[in-house]
């Protein structure tokens, strides 16, 4: 199944050769004859721009700059000519790139967390995280019950007694605050009578 896509925008000759050779690649051509109606599509949701690519002339960059677009998603065809072979080397490139980054994103509750950069996201507002503080969403994620001080530190920091107590609790303590600060949200770890959980 073909989950990838191109998006040209404005660029009639440039669909035209693709589409006679679509066969070959592995993601689906679209055309828009112009920007607006793709903007249009956009805002409908017809669009989706998960693992696609926009290519665009270079006249049109600032008209796509307003629209907030991540730059992942934008080719830029500027007037140096370029031949067909470069071109699909390119697409394919950027494809490649934007699916392992797309690969390593999760969803948790209403956010987003990407490993590779370890920031979690919610409505465009981003938060860094640590790599421990990544690991305990991760895991008390992938729990459908709270879970104890001793068994996030065998589990998250690896560790049994020798770990102090106030160590897992100081670590969720200040993601919760973390949280909290960013994004107003008091209820991303909770904390029960038996432990924490998401």
């Amino acid at each position: 199944m073909i989950s990838q896509c191109i998006h040209i925008i404005e660029l009639k000759p440039l669909y035209n050769i693709l589409s006679e050779i679509e066969k070959n690649f592995n993601f689906k051509i679209f055309n828009y004859p112009e920007k607006n109606i793709f903007l249009n599509q956009i805002n409908t949701k017809e669009v989706n721009l998960d693992n696609a690519l926009i290519l665009i002339q270079k006249k049109n960059i600032n008209f796509f700059n307003k629209v907030n677009m991540n730059e992942k998603n934008i080719y830029i065809l500027d007037e140096t000519p370029i031949t067909i072979d470069k071109l699909i080397e390119i697409i394919n490139v950027r494809l490649i790139k934007s699916k392992y980054e797309d690969q390593s994103k999760i969803s948790i509750k209403d956010y987003i967390i990407n490993l590779n950069s370890r920031i979690i996201t919610k409505s465009r507002i981003e938060l860094k995280l640590t790599e421990k503080e990544v690991n305990i969403i991760l895991f008390l994620n992938n729990k459908n019950e709270p879970q104890k001080i001793n068994i996030l530190e065998n589990e998250v920091w690896g560790h049994s007694s020798e770990l102090e107590t106030h160590t897992v609790e100081t670590h969720i303590y200040r993601l919760r605050k973390k949280i909290k600060d960013k994004f107003n949200d008091e209820n991303f770890i909770n904390s029960r009578k038996n432990g924490y959980e998401l």
